[in-house]
C-alpha cells in the first residue's frame, strides 16, 4: 500500500503535464503574428505562378556600382528560378530553388552544384533574397511590440528560423497594421549579430496589387555598402513542372527571355 501511495503524486503529475501540453504549445503559437505575415508575404509577392525582372544596383564608399540583371519565375512561392541576364559574361547562370533545396548552374559547370541560402548572390543580396520569399515558410513569428512611425502604426515581428537551412537566424520585420504592408526588416546571425537592414520602398502596383517595387539593403557593419532591389514587369505566367527539375536546368534558358 505504501508504494502505491509514494506513486500516485509522480503519476498525477505526469498525467497534469501531459493535459497541460497542448495548452502550453498553443499559447506559443502567436496566431495575429503569422496571419500579419503571410498578408505581408502577399503584399510583397503573387501566391500563383508569375514571372518578374529584377535590377540589382551593388555600390561601396568610393567604388562603381555592380549592376546585374535577373528574371525570376515562380511557381506557388515554393518553386523559384533565378536567370541571370546581365552581364554578358554570367548571363545564363541559373538558381533554382525547390521548397528550401537550392542548386546552381552555368554553362561553365557540368552538373548543377548544392548551394546555402545564405550565401552571398551579389552585393549585400544573399541567394535566398532572390529565390526564396517566403517569409511565412521559413520563420515562427511573433508580435515583439507596436511602434508608431509617421503617424502610422507598425506591428514589429520577430522571426525566428524553424531550422538551420533558411537565410537568416532571425529577422525582426515592421509591418504596417492598416494594411500589412512592410516597411522595413533587420536580418541576425545565428549569434545574434545585426548583419543587414532592408527598406521597403517604392510601393506601385504590380499585377494588379500594390507592392514594394524597390527593395534597399545595407550592410549594419561596413557603412555605405549598399544593394538596391527594383522590380518591374511583374506579371502572372503559366508555368510547367518541368522547369523546376534539376536534371532540367541546362536548358532552361532557351526560350525564356
Amino acid at each position: 500500500m505504501r508504494a502505491t501511495v509514494l506513486r500516485l503524486p509522480s503519476l498525477l503529475l505526469l498525467c497534469a503535464a501531459t493535459l497541460a501540453t497542448p495548452a502550453t504549445r498553443a499559447q506559443e503559437v502567436d496566431l495575429e503574428a503569422l496571419a500579419m505575415l503571410e498578408a505581408a508575404d502577399q503584399v510583397r509577392f503573387p501566391r500563383s505562378d508569375f514571372e518578374v525582372n529584377v535590377r540589382i544596383s551593388s555600390t561601396t564608399p568610393g567604388g562603381e556600382a555592380e549592376v546585374r540583371d535577373y528574371q525570376i519565375l515562380s511557381k506557388g512561392n515554393e518553386n523559384t528560378l533565378v536567370i541571370t541576364t546581365a552581364p554578358a559574361s554570367e548571363r545564363g547562370q541559373v538558381l533554382l530553388m525547390r521548397g528550401r533545396d537550392l542548386w546552381v548552374y552555368s554553362p561553365r559547370l557540368s552538373q548543377p552544384v548544392r548551394l546555402p541560402l545564405s550565401q552571398r548572390l551579389t552585393g549585400q543580396v544573399a541567394n535566398g533574397d532572390l529565390a526564396r520569399a517566403n517569409f511565412s515558410g521559413d520563420y515562427n513569428a511573433r508580435v515583439l511590440r507596436d511602434e508608431t512611425i509617421q503617424k502610422r502604426k507598425y506591428a514589429v515581428l520577430e522571426l525566428t528560423a524553424i531550422d538551420g537551412s533558411v537565410t537568416y537566424s532571425r529577422v525582426l520585420l515592421w509591418v504596417d497594421r492598416a494594411g500589412n504592408q512592410p516597411l522595413k526588416a533587420e536580418f541576425y546571425a545565428l549569434s545574434g549579430r545585426l548583419l543587414k537592414t532592408a527598406q521597403y520602398l517604392n510601393y506601385t502596383k504590380l499585377d494588379n496589387t500594390v507592392r514594394p517595387t524597390q527593395l534597399v539593403m545595407e550592410d549594419a557593419v561596413k557603412r555605405g555598402d549598399r544593394s538596391v532591389l527594383d522590380y518591374s514587369a511583374m506579371k502572372p505566367r503559366e508555368l510547367p513542372n518541368k522547369l523546376f527539375n534539376k536534371d532540367y536546368m541546362k536548358r532552361v534558358t532557351q526560350g525564356i527571355d
